[in-house]
Order: C-alpha cells, then sequence, then structure tokens
C-alpha cells in the first residue's frame, strides 16, 4: 500500500480539531472500559488496523481481557458483556452503519440504562472514533509490526 497524504502534518489545525473531541471525551463520564470497547467496535466494521491496533493495546492496558476483546466482533454470541456494554455496543454499531438508521429499540435501550449526559457522551465517541477511522482508512496509516 502506496504512502499517502498525513494530515497531522500537513494540516494540523485539522488534528487539533480532532485532538479536542478527544480531550472532551477524556473528561466525560464514560469509563475507560466503555470507551476503548466503543473504539474496538466502531474500528473492527470500518476495517481501520491502525485504530483497531492502537485500541485493543490500549483496552489491554486498562485491564480488559483477550478473551473479550478476541468476541467482541460476536458480543451478541457470548454473555460476557454487561447489560449497558450490550447497549453501548448495538449503538456504536448502529451509528457506524449510518445508513441502516439508529433504530428506536436500540436507542431507547441506550436511554433507559444512560442519563441523558450518558447518552450525549457515547454518541460522541461513536462519533470521533467513527472520524479517526475515516482518517486512518482514507490516508492509509498502517500500525507497525511488533518485533519480539
Amino acid at each position: 500500500m502506496k504512502d499517502r497524504i498525513n494530515i497531522q502534518k500537513t494540516n494540523p489545525k485539522a488534528y487539533q480539531a480532532m485532538f479536542a473531541l478527544e480531550s472532551f471525551l477524556d473528561e466525560s463520564s464514560l469509563s475507560k472500559s466503555h470507551k476503548e470497547l466503543i473504539k474496538i467496535r466502531a474500528s473492527q466494521i470500518n476495517g481501520c488496523a491502525f485504530c483497531l491496533d492502537m485500541h485493543t493495546r490500549d483496552a489491554r492496558k486498562n485491564g480488559e481481557t483477550e478473551q473479550r476483546i478476541y468476541t467482541l466482533s460476536a458480543w451478541r454470541e457470548t454473555s460476557f458483556f454487561t447489560e449497558e456494554e450490550m447497549a453501548i455496543l448495538a449503538l456504536t454499531e448502529e451509528v457506524t452503519l449510518i445508513p441502516s438508521g439508529v433504530s428506536e429499540q436500540t436507542y431507547q435501550r441506550a436511554a433507559e440504562l444512560f442519563s441523558d449526559l450518558q447518552l450525549s457522551e457515547i454518541i460522541m465517541a461513536v462519533v470521533t472514533i467513527n472520524a479517526w477511522n475515516r482518517i486512518a482508512v482514507s490516508t492509509h496509516k498502517k500500525p507497525e509490526l511488533d518485533r519480539v
């Protein structure tokens, strides 16, 4: 894959805007675990290797288990995730796959489990990782292979 534009270098103000969203999310009420589940699941859907590499590492550093990370793309087929996590994952999938829309059922389930503030933070976390995924995929940003 041929290297493409480095937006961070070419247009640093654009990256500053993205980092402002990340700073907002750092201060949000969402747990680190919830944020990483959102980032990993959206990145799986979007096929973003760079973000998958980064956020699975971050999740493990924050105590996430290998088993939950490995089965995240099939979360509905496991009993590994809490009711809140399942609502977050369903909302993440539907916001990421926006042409299908967010179903009333998914939205209402999340609204039952989270305050309006938390729900807004979840949506903003999904929106933010989707933007990062699109930057990384369109510019061919690649993770580096670990050499053990």
